[in-house]
């Protein structure tokens, strides 16, 4: 609470900033809105900056079936619906600032595995589950260790790691890999 609270002052100068970046870039709302699965599944609205042009969520289903899908997640190397403010947005991930605000009303902590989409989510199988027994993050070891190159298998096996081993010196060095990792940009597309 005490360190989402503060990254929020010390980082609220650069939202306006970034939301004229993205009103020049294209038209539609500036912040994101979407149910996540929040710590034993409980489905709560996660907003982040818009990184993909107005209607994206509606071309889903045109680029990509969920039902589908070999494993309950997705992530798109190119993605035709992503802005150019919204690629560098997503590389340097301040897309995901506005989730500070989760942070500082208790739905979200700094670091734990990543909230997921509740479409996804209700496609888990009993072994995935372990990853709503915890806070969802803003960072993780999914971030660290390679974002969205991984697959389904690796990023649940960092997760259970973490979510098995939880301490707070676990967490802050997972922030501290978190910026070389945003920096390198590997996987965040």
């Amino acid at each position: 609470l005490a360190l989402g609270g503060a990254a929020l002052i010390v980082l609220a100068p650069l939202f306006p900033l970034i939301a004229i970046a993205i009103r020049l870039d294209s038209r539609g709302p500036v912040l994101f809105s979407q149910v996540r699965a929040g710590m034993e599944g409980r489905p709560f609205r996660m907003r982040k900056f818009r990184t993909m042009k107005a209607g994206a969520e509606e071309e889903l289903p045109d680029i990509v079936s969920l039902d589908e899908l070999p494993d309950p997640m997705f992530k798109l190397r190119r993605d035709p619906r992503v802005t150019r403010v919204g690629r560098v947005l997503r590389r340097l991930s301040l897309d995901e600032l506005p989730q500070l605000v989760h942070v500082v009303r208790g739905q979200m902590s700094i670091v734990g595995p990543r909230p997921e989409q509740v479409e996804l989510v209700e496609r888990y199988e009993p072994e995935h589950l372990f990853r709503l027994q915890v806070k969802p993050g803003m960072t993780g070891p999914m971030q660290v260790f390679g974002r969205g190159d991984l697959t389904f298998a690796e990023r649940l096996a960092v997760e259970l790691d973490y979510v098995e081993n939880l301490s707070l010196a676990r967490d802050l060095r997972i922030l501290a890999q978190t910026f070389p990792a945003v920096l390198r940009g590997t996987g965040a597309y």
